[in-house]
């Protein structure tokens, strides 16, 4: 249901632990964890989210891509624009607060628009997105292709893992309708590449966490609209929710990016014992143009044209049905749109 009250959230001190694939971050003594996330930073924008971010002192902040408009083969401008982007003071006071900050990538900062596989500088600009997170150097994503990433965080007595995928370094090429911006169906395309897939079942078959967050810079469950989508990729994306239910108990939350809007979607799947929700946040410094509207079958929440930033409230509760609030935060921290559910 909708609610409309402005919450006021305290985050405990946050102790950094000694990082491992799997076990990297937080310990914390409260039964409320907080995650701030976001995407489609242009570095060159003054106007910026993060004294709204700061106000809630999340737990983690989750970069979903687009983290900078790099859009280049060249290495020394992605370099110069990721060097704007981390000077920007209000994202240099967050990465000197207690927050965790990771992140994937998108088509922009990955360096070219709508981009795949066969982008011939993803290699070297791997090594650029790594270090604008401060990934560790012990990190085994450094040593594979690709950036996908995982993280296990406790909190008193339950644990949290996120799950970054990258659907950038190997997805298959997608084409356009001619004369349109509409992308056409690649109906045996991949997203994630075997190596991606296999460590993405490992790391559900193998977790001992009481929620996952998996992190998507593109929508996956939305598949009406013309633009990238998990739904280009429709063999793919069955093979992803049919991952998902080879682990029913393994309860899972999406959440993506990419696409300047803020949504909401719940789509109920036969073999997973929860629904299954796709959490879009997307603009942090710019949006659509024009209002509009797109059809999503699967949408529960307002369709919001504005600039925005998500956060997810999880309470702990021994009953082991965690309540999991969503807000959609605008310009001033405003609360456009609110949502809770048991998990």
């Amino acid at each position: 249901m909708k609610y409309f009250a402005i919450l006021l959230i305290q985050s405990s001190s946050i102790i950094y632990s000694c990082f491992m694939d799997q076990h990297s971050g937080i310990d914390s003594s409260k039964n409320k964890t907080l995650i701030a996330f976001g995407s489609c930073s242009r570095q060159n924008i003054p106007n910026q989210r993060w004294n709204d971010v700061l106000q809630h002192e999340p737990d983690i902040w989750i970069w979903l891509g687009d983290n900078i408009y790099g859009d280049t083969h060249d290495m020394n401008i992605m370099k110069e624009k990721y060097k704007q982007q981390k000077a920007y003071p209000g994202y240099q006071e967050l990465l000197h607060s207690s927050t965790k900050i990771i992140g994937t990538w998108d088509d922009h900062d990955y360096g070219v628009n709508d981009g795949g596989k066969n982008y011939s500088r993803k290699d070297e600009s791997k090594k650029l997105m790594l270090e604008f997170l401060n990934v560790s150097k012990d990190n085994p994503v450094l040593d594979r292709e690709g950036v996908y990433q995982s993280y296990e965080y406790d909190f008193k007595n339950y644990k949290l893992k996120v799950i970054l995928l990258d659907t950038r370094y190997f997805r298959d090429t997608i084409y356009k309708e001619p004369d349109t911006r509409a992308y056409l169906p690649n109906t045996n395309g991949d997203v994630l590449g075997e190596k991606q897939w296999n460590w993405l079942e490992k790391e559900l078959k193998d977790s001992g966490a009481d929620l996952h967050i998996i992190g998507s810079s593109i929508q996956v469950i939305s598949e009406e609209h013309a633009y990238e989508k998990w739904g280009n990729f429709p063999e793919a994306r069955n093979r992803l929710f049919d991952l998902l239910k080879k682990f029913p108990n393994k309860k899972v939350i999406l959440i993506s990016g990419d696409r300047h809007i803020a949504e909401i979607s719940k789509m109920d799947i036969d073999g997973l014992n929860y629904p299954l929700y796709d959490f879009t946040s997307s603009g942090l410094t710019h949006t659509w143009r024009n209002v509009g509207n797109e059809p999503n079958q699967y949408r529960i929440s307002d369709f919001i044209i504005s600039l925005n930033f998500g956060l997810i409230l999880i309470e702990w509760n021994e009953n082991g049905k965690h309540t999991v609030q969503f807000e959609i935060r605008g310009e001033g921290n405003e609360l456009l749109y609110g949502f809770d559910t048991e998990l």
